[in-house]
């Protein structure tokens, strides 16, 4: 196991999606998320994460260390009983030995899955359940994605040939169904990793850092559906300060990534319809910038 991190670290994705849907709101029919005000586009950190998990998920195959806590078909119960198994306490005994074992029940879970090491998770289902593994806030939080110009979803009419039912069959030989699309969007979240975090709670490594920023660039990879198009991840800042603590605010080095249209570009159809500049003189002392892509 690699030591755990050090240095505090932000970062900035560029991800882009043609012809798809990104993230669906169920609010609003699955359309794709947007801002009524403004009509730019948005995707959820919730969703982000899940991609990151999958991929982690995929490459690790429930490994010793990289399981993930958050997945489908896996109840969060099952998994929080692993950890009362491990420290040899039986469920009708947790509340009564709480004090005891809560740090022992929370560094398990932190060693065992990466998405608590990770992001963090809420793991007290002591309402519906005796089993709390308490709760933990994760070193590697990412923001909500924001398109850089406003988008219009499209809701596009299709025909299939597969009917649902008998009866069906004897009216028809078609069915209609919809799809909801962004022709063309490029999406930016901006995200923070603390060192501090990493140190006093989840643990969160070197090796686990590293297998973050493949899992970022990665993350569509493994996720092609017929609903979300064709989604790239196009650019990965990563701001590295040469501290716990970090060296200037967040904010001062995300103003430092400019993402503008080409001239004479109205409606943007391709990432190479945007111009991407990094002021790179202005980034302060103690903070080096690597571009992973």
């Amino acid at each position: 196991m690699s030591d755990v991190i050090k240095n505090r670290y932000e970062f900035t994705i560029l991800f882009d999606v043609e012809n798809g849907n990104p993230n669906g709101d169920p609010d609003a029919g699955n359309m794709p998320r947007i801002d009524a005000e403004t009509g730019y586009g948005i995707v959820t950190d919730v969703c982000l994460k899940r991609k990151i998990r999958n991929y982690i998920e995929a490459v690790k195959e429930d490994s010793t260390g990289y399981r993930i806590y958050i997945k489908d078909g896996v109840p969060l119960n099952r998994s929080d009983r692993e950890a009362f198994v491990s420290v040899g306490v039986e469920e009708k005994n947790a509340q009564s030995l709480k004090d005891e074992i809560d740090n022992k029940l929370r560094d398990f879970m932190c060693a065992n899955f990466y998405d608590i090491r990770a992001f963090g998770a809420v793991m007290t289902t002591f309402v519906k359940s005796k089993l709390n593994c308490g709760q933990v806030r994760g070193p590697v939080q990412i923001s909500f994605a924001k398109s850089i110009d406003p988008i219009i979803p499209q809701e596009i009419t299709i025909t299939r040939v597969a009917i649902t039912t008998e009866e069906d069959a004897k009216k028809k030989e078609t069915e209609i169904g919809r799809k909801h699309i962004v022709p063309y969007a490029l999406y930016r979240a901006d995200g923070f990793i603390s060192a501090n975090l990493a140190q006093k709670v989840t643990g969160f490594n070197e090796d686990d850092l590293s297998l973050l920023w493949e899992a970022i660039v990665n993350m569509f990879e493994v996720d092609h559906s017929a609903a979300r198009g064709k989604m790239s991840t196009r650019e990965l800042f990563v701001f590295k300060h040469d501290n716990e603590l970090g060296n200037c605010p967040a904010h001062k080095l995300f103003d430092l990534i400019k993402i503008t249209k080409k001239n004479g570009v109205i409606a943007p159809r391709a990432y190479s319809d945007y111009v991407v500049n990094v002021d790179e003189e202005a980034i302060p002392n103690g903070v080096t910038l690597k571009r992973m892509i």
